[in-house]
């Protein structure tokens, strides 16, 4: 893969108190849409993730949501997407979005989004895949997790060898030629110059 053809965003299903969040969603599906980027997200119509998808979808791009049954309600599904896939669990849904993206962008959110991203950094870290993972840093949302991280290495439950390389973006726009940059690197079997490995001060 050296082009990246779909993004698993992660994100709040609240907009949180600050509308450069929401903001920052809409540029983010707004770009994605222009650069020919299918979208797959937990298939709901609030927060963060109705935003994203919105913005995707009002600027001409495409949209594959991916919701348990159960959640169909609690989330409002939203039903302008070019492809709804319902599923029965949550296990099920994670190993479809997985499964359907290049990359993953972890805006911000609360327990849910964090313990997605979670998930795919220790899969990656395991060596399960290779597939580029970015925090979008708004309003330095993701600082409190990058301390933390570098607290584990510093601790020593980060062993050698076993680093995570993940990005980190300020602002939407840096997002896409990161991903791609990092998508074209790993195909060198070589780190992106923007990556960061748990534990690297910040």
């Amino acid at each position: 893969m050296t082009t990246i053809r779909s993004i698993c965003v992660y994100c709040g299903s609240a907009n949180g108190n600050d509308p450069v969040f929401t903001d920052e969603a809409v540029a983010l599906g707004t770009a994605m849409a222009k650069s020919g980027i299918r979208l797959i997200y937990g298939g709901g119509n609030i927060g963060l993730m109705g935003a994203t998808a919105r913005a995707v979808l009002e600027a001409g791009g495409e949209v594959t949501g991916i919701i348990p049954d159960f959640l169909k309600q609690r989330e409002s599904l939203l039903e302008a997407v070019q492809e709804t896939v319902i599923v029965p669990d949550m296990h099920t849904r994670k190993r479809l979005m997985f499964e359907r993206a290049d990359a993953f962008v972890a805006l911000p959110g609360g327990i849910g989004t964090l313990e997605e991203l979670v998930e795919q950094l220790t899969w990656a870290q395991l060596g399960r895949h290779k597939k580029p993972i970015l925090m979008l840093d708004t309003r330095g949302f993701w600082r409190p997790l990058l301390s933390l991280f570098a607290h584990m290495n510093f601790a020593g439950f980060i062993r050698p060898g076993l680093g995570v390389t993940y990005l980190v973006a300020e602002k939407a726009g840096d997002i896409i030629p990161m991903l791609n940059t990092a998508a074209q690197r790993s195909a060198l079997t070589e780190p992106a110059p923007e990556a960061r490995a748990i534990g690297e001060r910040f």
